[in-house]
């Protein structure tokens, strides 16, 4: 049977804990008892956690073997602001599939008032995906940084840089994932309405390569999915 994997918020040399409501949920929904035996994410390595003290907000863990895991895809996500509930979902499913980074971003076809407003919600979207992480049995979260400007955020390096445009009519993203052995890989999603003319200049000047992820025009969120399930999918 599949022991449910936490990730430790505090660790020790032989023992770890989840404190807050990341505890609150152990207890109270999940009815957790001193004994039980769960996978305890602490970093970079994974071990076999036995419960041994439950408190308010608070349940330790003695940590036992350490447990094997899969190396993960370095995949960083270039988020465009967009409609907060459908960014969640995107966020969400994104942290599934196995993304490493996530760099919210202000362009310029991004409401006015969730541009404003987008920095106060990046503490919600790391409590979203610490919750993915969990469920899909990650070792980590993704890192969500704070939300900046597309002028910042197109100075971001990694071995292979790409930009999904509608525009692009010849390249598909599968092809170049397939033909480049990148280290690391980022990907940028544009807002609704996709990216200015602009914008894609930038991204050019800056080096970027651009792709298409096919011939209809998919949401943000969708295309944020796509992207990333044909990334990890081709590099795993």
């Amino acid at each position: 049977m599949t022991r449910r994997r936490w990730i430790a918020d505090e660790v020790s040399a032989t023992h770890a804990a989840i404190t807050g409501a990341h505890a609150d949920h152990l207890i109270r929904v999940l009815r957790a008892r001193v004994g039980q035996e769960f996978d305890i994410a602490t970093g970079a390595v994974v071990h076999r956690g036995r419960i041994v003290t439950i408190k308010e907000g608070r349940v330790e863990f003695e940590l036992g073997e350490e447990v094997s895991t899969s190396s993960a895809v370095a995949l960083t996500l270039l988020l465009a602001v967009f409609k907060f509930d459908r960014m969640e979902w995107a966020i969400e499913k994104c942290t599934e599939l196995g993304v490493t980074r996530i760099v919210p971003v202000i362009a310029r076809r991004t409401d006015a008032h969730l541009a404003s407003a987008a920095a106060k919600r990046a503490e919600r979207w790391r409590r979203i995906a610490l919750q993915a992480a969990e469920q899909s049995r990650r070792i980590t979260p993704p890192e969500i940084v704070d939300p900046i400007k597309l002028p910042d955020a197109v100075t971001l390096t990694a071995s292979s840089r790409i930009v999904l445009a509608e525009s692009e009519q010849e390249t598909l993203l599968r092809a170049i994932v397939t033909s480049h052995s990148a280290v690391e890989i980022v990907l940028a999603i544009g807002p609704e309405g996709g990216w200015t003319q602009e914008e894609l200049e930038l991204f050019q000047t800056a080096g970027w390569i651009s792709a298409s992820l096919g011939n209809t025009i998919l949401r943000a969120e969708t295309a944020a999915i796509a992207a990333t399930a044909i990334t990890i999918s081709e590099l795993s």
